[in-house]
């Protein structure tokens, strides 16, 4: 207790020299709307946020709502340390561009010349393809999961290093589709120890940190080491009531970073005023991907490059256990926005838009009309008998689950954990209400129900299935047995229990699986949920991948 008084009375009078002058730069009437929109977390009996306005070169306002430590009793500041999860990204991104343009890395070079102990998956991956998340490379989270490490367990970087050197084969084709992986940027941080001949930590102190005055900001290379005024990560289970949500995952490059609201304000300014490197490194590292047939994807070497009220933006948001962070820069306003939160259920990035929106005018209201803005009435469906027959449980060869029922007159989509309420925009299309860029095409034939989703970046395809239940154990008996993986080096068993199918590991609890058809299994599992059975060519099981999401093609093979 001693240790965090002492601390925290210098912290706390940081803390009011930055809000005064804030209150100084800012008018009262926009302040008062700011403390509006995170009134729900100004208290001292929960988790909450730390908030940055920086215009110029300059952090115009910055304020901490609730509690970094529930125990102690120590509320957030604008100098607490939040981990900032994927925000990581962007400074292993720059710190790649930085070293290409010193001639030392080429983008467009297979990786195997940097990390020859690689696996050969028989394409070539460029550094690019790691930046743009094009490698078809498998996430090291979800692999490390699988394997056995479970939700708990600690994911060090070697430990990834281990998963990722077993790997041989792929999702895709390098360069053929965008999917987001964590092991593309673990993989850049070791490109980066490697070429420069410092540890990644040291060499982002060296080339961005240090230049940029961010002494409380550091990339964590060891997990017990001892981090200073860090906030807390917690879970909500009622309005009242919090639990830990011990962050778990010491991977470097894909996150690792801990960093303050002071501290992230000085990154921001470099995007346009730039001291760590030089406005050619920003253009390059803002430089949008491309695939293989030339489409162009907005991820660029770290960060998200898209448009907002007709402006540029750079974003990227961030989550692990409870942290929650996001950042928005206006590089042509030369304004940015920060929000980093310690509790699970916080949408940093809403609320860091939420913010903009008090400052950012739309420029295209000049353009065209503003568009009608929708409440979700507009999502009430004028024929719910028509729709009847969409609704349901659909499965993708790679993409996981979907399912679709309807709730108070409106059609809601179930992924996962996330909820979606859809509008309709056709006969038998709709899109996510407020994100119409997102569409739902259904297909009805005599012998099937067909999805079709289109986002910017990608196509998915589903198809309805039904439950099948098997009129006797013997139907299901063929299934059973133990399967083992080589390029994880564990074992799944498939076992009959109580006349029911059952995914078994000695490190899990059991799963009930439920057949979607003959050669496909859903097994409620975050991480390996839908299995899809191999035979021989006399309809013998030899054993299942998974297909879900990260995980394309991940063989298992049948062993007994």
């Amino acid at each position: 207790m001693k240790f965090y008084a002492a601390k925290l009375g210098p912290i706390l009078f940081f803390s009011l020299i930055i809000t005064s002058v804030s209150a100084q730069t800012l008018p009262d009437s926009i302040i008062k709307k700011i403390d509006g929109l995170f009134a729900k977390w100004n208290n001292v009996n929960g988790p909450g946020c730390s908030i940055g306005i920086v215009r110029n070169d300059s952090l115009i306002f910055s304020k901490g709502f609730g509690m970094a430590n529930l125990e102690y009793e120590i509320p957030i500041t604008p100098a607490t340390i939040f981990y900032m999860c994927s925000v990581s990204k962007q400074f292993t991104g720059y710190c790649i561009v930085l070293l290409a343009r010193q001639g030392k890395i080429k983008l467009d070079e297979d990786i195997h010349v940097y990390l020859p102990w690689v696996a050969d998956f028989g394409k070539k991956i460029t550094v690019r393809n790691l930046l743009n998340h094009t490698s078809g490379i498998r996430d090291d989270i979800t692999l490390a999961a699988i394997a056995g490490l479970g939700i708990n367990g600690m994911l060090t970087q070697n430990l990834a290093l281990d998963i990722l050197r077993r790997q041989h084969s792929l999702n895709f084709d390098p360069g053929e589709e965008y999917s987001y992986s964590n092991s593309n940027f673990v993989l850049l941080a070791e490109i980066i120890k490697a070429v420069s001949g410092k540890s990644f930590r040291a060499f982002a102190d060296s080339a961005i940190f240090r230049r940029l005055g961010m002494p409380n900001t550091r990339f964590q290379d060891d997990y017990v080491e001892l981090i200073k005024n860090r906030a807390f990560s917690y879970e909500r289970l009622d309005s009242n009531h919090y639990v830990n949500d011990f962050q778990n995952v010491y991977t470097l490059g894909d996150g690792g970073l801990f960093t303050n609201i002071i501290d992230m304000a000085k990154w921001v300014t470099n995007f346009y005023i730039t001291k760590a490197g030089d406005s050619g490194d920003i253009n390059q590292f803002t430089e949008k991907g491309k695939l293989n047939n030339d489409k162009v994807i907005d991820y660029a070497l770290g960060i998200v490059v898209d448009n907002y009220k007709g402006r540029k933006i750079y974003t990227h948001n961030g989550a692990l256990a409870g942290y929650r962070t996001a950042i928005c820069v206006f590089p042509d306003l030369k304004m940015g926005f920060l929000v980093f939160s310690n509790v699970g259920d916080f949408l940093p990035d809403s609320k860091a838009f939420a913010i903009a929106n008090l400052f950012v005018k739309d420029t295209m209201q000049r353009m065209k009309p503003k568009p009608e803005q929708k409440d979700s009435s507009a999502a009430i469906l004028k024929d719910t008998l028509s729709v009847q027959k969409f609704l349901g449980n659909y499965t993708s060869a790679n993409d996981g689950q979907k399912s679709f029922e309807i709730r108070q007159g409106k059609l809601y989509n179930y992924d996962g954990n996330r909820i979606y309420v859809l509008i309709q925009t056709g006969k038998d299309s709709f899109s996510i209400f407020n994100r119409p860029e997102v569409k739902f095409i259904f297909s009805v034939t005599a012998k099937d129900t067909n999805l079709v989703i289109t986002d910017p970046d990608r196509t998915y395809h589903f198809k309805k299935y039904k439950k099948i239940i098997p009129a006797s154990d013997q139907e299901l008996k063929p299934y059973c047995g133990i399967y083992y993986s080589p390029e994880l080096d564990c074992n799944y068993g498939l076992a009959l229990k109580d006349h029911h199918l059952m995914l078994t590991n000695n490190k899990y609890p059991d799963k009930e699986c439920t057949l979607t058809d003959q050669n496909n299994l859903t097994t409620g599992s975050w991480s390996m949920n839908h299995l899809t059975i191999l035979r021989d060519n006399k309809n013998q099981i030899t054993g299942f991948e998974i297909n879900d999401r990260g995980i394309r093609h991940l063989k298992f093979n049948k062993i007994e």
